[in-house]
């Protein structure tokens, strides 16, 4: 019998698989937004923790797309975010535990959740690459591909791109390798540049100590803050929740790992949820959620089981518990390059799950509801590449809210 728990270097590696969606719009909902640093990384580290230990395998915690990303680019104040946070937790809350969620699951055609996976995993890698250029918003906002390197161009080469480049080509090459994780590799070898290369930006001010955080640090919602972020947040991200981080999340858990996330249902997965963005909510954190991409991100690099989410999990406690709001020097040692890295990856290998249903007579309804949404009458969408069609499906989804 396979071992709930396992600690070792495949591991380690597979819990840092997801940082490059985590932790661009972290950083960005902390320095734009002005949520809780020690909010963030302590709401997303006991997510991880009690996930793993109640689910009992590997659980993806992330933020939550639409909210993070469209807050990012309006610059709304964390009152509103924090509204939201609460809101969406609410309609998890009733949605799950009603019952809901399982009786719309049953009506969801596979094709449609094999659709979703693509598309998200065709936005990771574009994602991903804009890392390397040094063109996501993030970037785009820092006016600057590597913000916290001091080394911008090697001669005519930014450095971006030849990060990505280079690890890139070292990832695939250890991508299977279980004496030297190509994961580990990347996350270690880019703290290595940061160290060497950074600006080392708030390393003067790093000192231990124990930073509780704060109940309510922003105060609570006013009734406005609550009308605003339901209908320009939750209401967007709702369709995302549930189709990526509830329905295409728990599909992709049971063909991972089979009789063993058999507790990965879609009413725990929109309770667990509810009850973590209960409490990111109350101490200054950020939305956050499961999701398909996250899964595929950390079982790409390694990871097997929930010893991996205890790995992760209490990296972000400690941050936030010992180093509190300098906790973002040690983040800002990692180049925006290696997390592009990570997202390529892992884009792929949710993209592949499609894999099975090519030819697949479900999967061609689902391209003709492509034909439809685009207003196209003749059968020309029928010849899309899978790339092209999850492209589309990208649009069609998040449209320009990406970060």
């Amino acid at each position: 019998m396979q071992s709930k728990y396992r600690f070792n270097r495949l591991e380690f590696a597979g819990s840092l698989g997801d940082l490059g969606t985590l932790l661009p719009l972290a950083l960005g909902l902390i320095l734009i937004n002005g949520l809780s640093p020690n909010g963030v990384f302590l709401s997303v580290g006991l997510f991880f923790i009690f996930s793993g230990i109640y689910f009992g395998v590997t659980v993806p915690v992330q933020p939550m797309k639409v909210i993070g990303a469209y807050s990012i680019a309006t610059a709304m104040t964390a009152s509103q975010i924090t509204a939201s946070g609460y809101l969406i937790a609410l309609v998890l809350l009733i949605i799950g535990a009603s019952g809901a969620m399982t009786v719309i699951g049953k009506y969801i055609p596979t094709s449609v959740v094999r659709g979703v996976q693509l598309s998200t995993g065709s936005l990771l890698m574009v994602q991903g690459i804009k890392f390397m250029l040094g063109t996501s918003k993030l970037q785009i906002i820092r006016q600057a591909a590597e913000p916290y390197l001091s080394l911008g161009s090697i001669g005519p080469l930014p450095i971006g791109i030849m990060i990505g480049t280079l690890g890139g080509i070292l990832t695939l090459l250890l991508i299977e390798n279980k004496k030297l994780p190509a994961g580990l590799f990347v996350v270690l070898g880019g703290l290595a540049l940061g160290l060497i290369f950074g600006t080392r930006e708030g390393f003067d001010r790093l000192r231990l100590g124990v930073h509780f955080p704060n109940f309510l640090p922003f105060g609570w919602p006013t009734k406005a803050d609550f009308t605003f972020a339901l209908f320009a947040l939750v209401l967007p991200q709702i369709p995302m929740t549930l189709g990526n981080a509830v329905i295409a999340y728990a599909d992709l858990s049971t063909d991972y790992f089979g009789e063993s996330s058999k507790k990965v249902t879609y009413k725990a997965s929109c309770i667990s949820m509810a009850l973590a963005n209960f409490l990111s909510s109350t101490i200054g954190g950020m939305p956050i959620c499961h999701g398909a991409g996250g899964l595929a991100a950390h079982y790409r690099f390694g990871a097997r089981t929930a010893g991996s989410n205890l790995m992760i999990g209490i990296i972000f406690v400690a941050l936030a518990v010992f180093l509190g709001s300098d906790s973002l020097s040690v983040i800002y040692l990692l180049p925006l390059s290696v997390l592009g890295i990570l997202l390529l990856f892992a884009g792929s290998q949710l993209a592949l799950a499609i894999r099975n249903y090519v030819g697949h007579e479900s999967s061609r309804r689902l391209y003709s509801g492509y034909r439809r949404c685009l207003g196209i009458k003749s059968g020309k969408a029928e010849r899309l590449t899978l790339i092209e069609q999850g492209l589309i499906r990208c649009y069609l989804l998040l449209g320009e809210w990406s970060v």
